[in-house]
Parts: C-alpha cells; sequence; structure tokens
C-alpha cells in the first residue's frame, strides 16, 4: 500500500499482548504487509511480516522509532480498567499523547484510538447513547478515556491527523452477565471495527464511534456508513439462555455502566 490509500500496509499496534491487542493480530498478519507489534511484555515475531519492540508508551523516543514506516497505528495499550488517577493520566493520557505525536511527527496517515464506553457510563439504561452526547464518565478511567478522546480531537484539528476512537464495549469470547447482553463486544466484531478502522482511506478529522456487537438489548447507536464501515454480527441475545438474570428487564433509570458506576468501584483508589 502507498502511503494515504486505503489496503494492507504496514499497521502498528500497541498493547499488542492484551486481549484484543492478541486477537487483531492474529486476523491482522495474514492481511498486511508488516505488522508491527509494540508491548511493554516481550513478544516473538511469529511470521515472517511481524516485528515486535519492547517499548513502554512512556518513552516516546524508542515510541517513535518504532512506528518509523507505518501507514496506521492502532493503539490499544493502556490501562484497561478503574485505578488511581496519577496512574491513569500517566500512561492512558500521556501514552496516549505520545503515540499521536509521533504519528505527527512521522506524517502517519490513520491513528485508531481504544476509547471506551465508560466515558458515558452515567445514562440510564432506555438513553440510547450516541457519539455526540456530551460524555458522563462513570470513574476514573472514563475520565482518562475522554481525556484521549480530547487529544485525537486536538490532534485531527490542529495537526489535520485522521483520528478514529472506538468506544470499545465489554470485550469478551461470550457474554456471561445480564449487562452483556448490551454491552458485548464478540472478538468476530472486535475485529471487524478494528480493521475497518484501518483501512478505510484517512481523511484529517475526528470520528469516535461505538464498538459493540449487533445486540439487541444495546445501550449504544452503531456507527452510520460514513463515520465507519462495518456493520457488526454477533448478538448477545444468542447466549441469553445461558446467562442467569437474563430474563430479568433492566432498570431504565440505572446507570449504563452498572457496578462501575457504584461509589466504592472508585473510591477504594481515592485517598482515605
Amino acid at each position: 500500500m502507498e502511503r494515504g490509500t486505503a489496503g494492507p500496509g504496514t499497521v502498528a499496534i500497541t498493547g499488542a499482548a492484551g486481549s484484543i491487542g492478541a486477537v487483531v493480530r492474529r486476523a491482522l498478519r495474514g492481511e498486511v504487509g508488516r505488522l508491527v507489534l509494540l508491548d511493554r511484555v516481550p513478544l516473538e515475531a511469529e511470521t515472517a511480516n511481524e516485528a515486535v519492540h519492547t517499548v513502554d508508551l512512556l518513552d516516546p523516543t524508542a515510541l517513535e522509532s518504532a512506528l518509523v514506516g507505518v501507514d496506521a497505528v492502532l493503539h490499544l495499550g493502556g490501562i484497561a480498567d478503574e485505578a488511581p488517577l496519577p496512574d491513569l493520566l500517566q500512561v492512558n493520557v500521556l501514552g496516549t499523547h505520545h503515540v499521536l505525536e509521533a504519528a505527527r511527527r512521522l506524517a502517519i496517515p490513520r491513528v485508531v484510538l481504544a476509547g471506551s464506553n465508560r466515558v458515558a457510563g452515567f445514562y440510564p439504561t432506555a438513553h440510547r447513547t450516541n457519539s455526540q452526547d456530551p460524555v458522563r464518565p462513570d470513574g476514573l478511567y472514563g475520565v482518562s478515556k475522554a481525556a484521549v478522546e480530547a487529544l485525537g480531537q486536538l490532534y485531527a484539528d490542529k495537526f489535520g491527523l485522521s483520528v478514529l476512537c472506538l468506544r470499545i464495549g465489554s470485550f469478551e469470547e461470550a457474554p456471561s452477565e445480564p449487562r452483556h447482553l448490551a454491552t458485548w463486544l464478540s472478538p468476530r466484531d472486535a475485529i471487524g471495527f478494528c480493521r475497518a478502522a484501518l483501512t478505510a482511506a484517512p481523511a484529517p478529522g475526528f470520528t469516535t464511534v461505538y464498538a459493540v456487537s449487533a445486540n439487541s438489548r444495546r445501550f449504544w447507536e452503531l456507527p452510520a456508513p460514513f463515520e465507519l464501515a462495518y456493520t457488526p454480527v454477533d448478538n448477545a441475545e444468542d447466549h441469553a439462555a445461558h446467562i442467569p438474570g437474563a430474563d430479568v428487564p433492566a432498570d431504565p433509570t440505572a446507570a449504563q455502566a452498572g457496578p462501575y458506576a457504584r461509589p466504592e468501584f472508585t473510591l477504594k483508589h481515592l485517598r482515605p
């Protein structure tokens, strides 16, 4: 692929050792010319077109060096759950800044950011949330992901990058609890969303979409075709018979975040 065009070229994945990173890695390595894998955890190349780098997102020099020659970055690295705010700011926010800054300096045409549904977890379950609704973070992790989106918007507006943020749902092999009937993101659909985000022809600007399977009970709007050309195929409802409590209707006034919205979920990460 020539730089700036759609198609299989050189794709980098940060957080490649993580749960989503590992799944997307296996799917993409047969489709791209070269796959550059970055993580703090040492990895080994498994195919001839894989290159691996043990890199900390907080080391901007090493990060930029690893991204030389890349056509698109899928930024999955970071803390993926509630944690003390200083840690989240360091890893999620500053780490994302380093990725975007490397993309600016190296003229990488497309950056895909791993956002989270938790940036808007306080909307009630009766509300069909879309990416244009104001953020309502359900915790400190959600705050850090709201800042990630803001950085993506800044780099698109100020420096002309093409940035797409995926608000990722509950990534699981199969849904296992009632909330997942609304929030599940299957591995197959995670691959589909990431592939579509990476291969769409880059255009300057910022887009945020929800990455969630086609769940009948979902809380969130699926992306319009002009935002992202992927239609999810899996539905958590197919697993409902195996989930205890699936037959109990959701409280329409309860927060979409479920237990993540409870004070105690965040209090344990605050000073006593």
